[in-house]
């Protein structure tokens, strides 16, 4: 079979002092990183949608990228084109997994059921490129908030046939996720929210949602789904005010409607940053509550207030996103490119190109990320910070063991307490500028 990016080679790993743009500079797939190949510690996945679909198309104009990969766009010739150029471009950059909407796979039929079945053909040709290759499936969804019909979203529709709708997808979705073994199943509430509070029974809607989340958890479970179902917080776009709005509000919402013994969440960059936090607080937000489970890795243009969804640039938001990963013992599902080239970066090159600056960017932040850790000054300085709770009294409030007449009486015989000692927050940022730029 023809290789549909015949004119690029396999993406070799060359060092920081290569100029190939072709190359990876810190993407050392086998460098062992505080006892793990990198490899291990970056389980990369492919993005369906952006990658082999998205073509730059925006509101103000069409695609500018071609990604027929030499079929008619809209037949099954099509979605096999898709797969055999998927496939190719993650073996050549050592991606070792993919993840999928179900719509991304097959052109959508008038019937669910010639979907379903072109789903079944077009997924049966995956298994057999994945068994060619061993790359896997990382997580599966199902894209409910694109067609028409989820206007008002899927699981917060006010429309019963277009709930049993959704239900059918996301059944569908599972299934493909089993047959083809991932890891993870993602819910993103695109459409899960409200435009205005006049028209909405925000209580009917999210108990709706947390009702069909929970039959997905006992099919998936009855199918043989052993995975991790996943929730993508963000906060608006395209509803006004989503329901899954940031990490809290979602660990929130799973834990009050009984789905946290099933559920982990899915933290992406660019929804942090529209949400109003940094990247690495809804990192740190999901993994003390125990719910870090997968990554989307890109991030947005904070001068624009839109979600860009660009490949991942930023080492500093890197290094502090994998020092987050680390500190926490790792990821349950894995890390997706849910990005894409901007829309004058339209070739076959720059789609290469964007991946291994998206590995690249994640590579360095690895390194630099443990070269952190093993310092040391971070820790140690959060540990003398709060070192005064470390007396017997203030063991006892940690403990519960202390009250408030306990606490009244020892302020009442210091008189006034000092200041806290200074936070000392330009000698961290030092600390951090210290271990990025050294050799």
């Amino acid at each position: 079979m023809n290789e549909v990016f015949g004119s690029i080679s396999s993406i070799p790993y060359e060092g920081p002092q290569s100029k190939n743009a072709l190359a990876f500079k810190y993407y050392d797939a086998e460098r062992v990183i505080m006892g793990k190949p990198m490899k291990e510690h970056l389980p990369f996945a492919m993005a369906w949608w952006h990658t082999l679909v998205a073509t730059g198309t925006d509101m103000f104009g069409p695609g500018t990228a071609d990604k027929s990969f030499g079929a008619k766009p809209g037949t099954m010739e099509h979605a096999k084109a898709k797969v055999d150029a998927g496939f190719e471009l993650m073996k050549k950059l050592g991606i070792r997994n993919f993840c999928f909407h179900d719509v991304d796979l097959v052109p959508e039929a008038d019937d669910i059921k010639e979907t379903n079945r072109r789903l079944d053909e077009i997924t049966d040709y995956m298994l057999i490129k994945m068994k060619e290759t061993d790359i896997q499936c990382l997580w599966g969804t199902a894209n409910m908030f694109s067609n028409p019909r989820f206007m008002n979203g899927a699981g917060s529709s006010n429309s019963v046939d277009v709930y049993c709708f959704a239900a059918a997808q996301i059944k569908k979705a599972l299934d493909l996720t089993v047959k083809m073994g991932g890891k993870g199943y993602v819910f993103w509430g695109g459409r899960e929210g409200y435009e205005t509070l006049l028209n909405t029974d925000m209580k009917f809607e999210q108990e709706n949602i947390a009702n069909l989340m929970h039959m997905a958890v006992d099919y998936g479970r009855k199918i043989g789904f052993k995975g991790t179902f996943l929730i993508e917080p963000k906060p608006k776009e395209p509803m006004k005010h989503q329901y899954d709005y940031d990490a809290a509000t979602a660990i929130g919402f799973v834990r009050q409607y009984g789905l946290d013994k099933d559920f982990m969440m899915n933290i992406e960059a660019n929804h942090a940053t529209l949400a109003g936090h940094t990247f690495q607080h809804d990192l740190r937000v999901s993994a003390i509550n125990g719910m870090l489970g997968s990554v989307d890795a890109n991030t947005g243009d904070l001068l624009l207030g839109w979600d860009t969804d660009e490949f991942p640039n930023n080492v500093y938001d890197t290094t502090l996103c994998m020092y987050e990963i680390l500190k926490a013992g790792g990821l349950k599902v894995g890390l997706n490119f849910d990005a894409k080239p901007r829309r004058a970066s339209y070739t076959a090159a720059d789609l290469f190109e964007a991946h291994i600056l998206g590995m690249d960017s994640f590579a360095l932040g690895l390194i630099k990320a443990a070269q952190l850790i093993e310092d040391g000054r971070l820790d140690g300085f959060v540990k003398e910070r709060y070192a005064g709770f470390e007396s017997d009294l203030g063991r006892q409030i940690r403990t519960g063991a202390a009250t408030l007449e306990q606490l009244a009486k020892r302020a009442d015989e210091m008189g006034r307490p000092d200041l806290p000692g200074s936070g000392r927050q330009e000698y961290l940022e030092g600390v951090v500028n210290n271990i990025l730029f050294q050799g």
